[in-house]
């Protein structure tokens, strides 16, 4: 199951931290150690902490792509659901948990529908079983783009991917990616490919030139061979730019690309039905 968390939460108390750890360990966010607060995959890096005396806890939301599943892993371990709502209504907006405290926490789904009475639209799933991905993953700035490859590897994992369904191609840097990429894609093998990589700006247009064939080579790919490719190539300035995306606090770009895969290999599988009807 894919969970996306706030950056930060202030627990009431010790117990309430407990409560909590419990409930992200069960939905499969790890902590980053054991003895840490920090977990991990998030949209940016995720503390829980016991708030200062005197200091009420903040507010947390948990979105998770199965609000159902999520509710029932919930219960199994010790946390204690407000009941009221049905499936359809726990399915759109979620359900809410009391800590020990009498603290809320809701728990809701991943990205918002909206009302398909009012908007019909074809939309893709964040459901990865049995789907097929290819990841292409440069080795130049390995220090993030292995950081970025642990996410997208991980999103899909708990997407519902198989490790088995998961080929890792390495090249030397970002500018060899579309080329790997448009082979994997070839090959019909696949519902999506993942790209990865990162750019930093230099002194010269090196960077300039290398961005613009970059993302034309990926996207000449993704039109040409009909297989949706993920764009998970940074494109910074500096190296700090790089890191906070590599999956401090603006998240980590490999799991949103992971997310955007997933969705599409869905869609692109939704909109081949629509054509055929």
């Amino acid at each position: 199951m894919l969970v996306l968390l706030t950056s930060r939460y202030l627990a009431r108390n010790k117990k309430d931290v407990a409560a909590l750890q419990r409930i992200l360990t069960a939905l499969g966010v790890e902590s980053a150690r054991p003895s840490s607060a920090d977990f991990f995959p998030s949209i940016s890096r995720f503390q829980l902490l016991p708030a200062p005396a005197g200091k009420a806890g903040t507010e947390l939301l948990i979105h998770v792509s199965d609000p159902i599943s999520a509710m029932k892993i919930v219960k199994q371990n010790g946390g204690k659901v407000v009941e009221g709502l049905s499936g359809k209504e726990i399915a759109k907006v979620g359900f809410t948990v009391k800590l020990p405290s009498g603290a809320a926490v809701h728990i809701g789904a991943l990205a918002g529908e909206p009302d398909q009475a009012e908007l019909p639209a074809l939309s893709g799933s964040l459901n990865a079983k049995g789907k097929r991905f290819g990841i292409v993953v440069a080795r130049f700035n390995a220090f993030i783009t292995d950081r970025l490859l642990q996410g997208a590897f991980d999103g899909l994992i708990r997407s519902g991917a198989s490790r088995k369904d998961i080929t890792i191609v390495r090249v030397p840097g970002a500018f060899e990616v579309p080329s790997a990429a448009r082979t994997l894609a070839e090959t019909k093998k696949y519902d999506a490919i993942l790209c990865i990589g990162c750019l930093l700006r230099g002194d010269t247009a090196h960077y300039d030139v290398i961005v613009n064939e970059v993302t034309r080579g990926i996207g000449q790919s993704a039109q040409e061979t009909g297989v949706p490719h993920a764009f998970g190539v940074l494109t910074c300035d500096t190296l700090e730019q790089a890191i906070d995306r590599a999956g401090l606090k603006m998240g980590n770009k490999g799991l949103e690309a992971a997310t955007a895969a997933v969705e599409m290999a869905n869609l692109r599988k939704a909109l081949g039905k629509k054509r055929k009807n």
